[in-house]
């Protein structure tokens, strides 16, 4: 195997993929450079139904093996949402900002307490036809008031994480890359692909 591809268009999440994925000899596509210009359905009820429908949309195309995901952030004060919704909380083409807007909307007034929120993310590797693994990850933190800091994408400008003391978007790409879920779950499927190579 000398080519996977990362079944995203959000050039974020493919920076912060190639950074965690690296294997000798295996050159990253992705659907940028593939010019894959398909709107993929992500109707599943899981982080993990979208990250498969995902692969298995990518991989019936190309026939080459096929990293995806499914991440979002999930607010127990509100039901869990925005969860497998996160990309598209505010509506089908929200940006980011409009989906933190909406949600520090929704958590107007709340304490604390109630502002505790997770990011989840399911990896996962489609190597052959009806085959994958796939693995998982979680942080933990408290939904800010109102954004704070310029990097990172998504929701971190909103997410605190308590052990920094600051939000995600206040964090390096190293730093981010070391602890945020989707580099948790990455580094557990690092270890799965590494068995599927050898």
């Amino acid at each position: 195997m000398n080519k996977i591809i990362i079944a995203s268009r959000n050039r974020g999440k493919i920076a912060e993929i190639k950074g965690i994925l690296t294997f000798p000899g295996v050159e990253f596509d992705d659907l940028h450079t593939l010019g894959f210009d398909e709107e993929i359905e992500e109707n599943g009820a899981t982080f993990r139904e979208n990250a498969l429908i995902k692969a298995e949309r990518v991989f019936s195309r190309y026939c080459v093996p096929v990293v995806s995901d499914d991440s979002g952030l999930c607010v127990p004060a509100l039901g869990g949402r925005p969860g497998v919704l996160s990309s598209r909380f505010a509506g089908p083409n929200a940006t980011d900002e409009e989906n933190n807007a909406l949600l520090l909307k929704l958590l107007h007034g709340l304490d604390d307490d109630r502002r505790r929120a997770f990011f989840f993310c399911t990896a996962l590797f489609y190597y052959d036809e009806g085959k994958y693994c796939c693995a998982e990850g979680r942080i933990d933190g408290v939904i800010t008031r109102e954004p704070a800091g310029e990097l990172g994408f998504g929701y971190d400008p909103v997410f605190w994480v308590l052990e920094l003391g600051k939000t995600l978007a206040h964090v390096p790409a190293e730093t981010k890359n070391g602890i945020s879920h989707r580099a948790q779950a990455f580094r557990a499927l690092r270890e799965l692909i590494e068995s599927c190579l050898c």
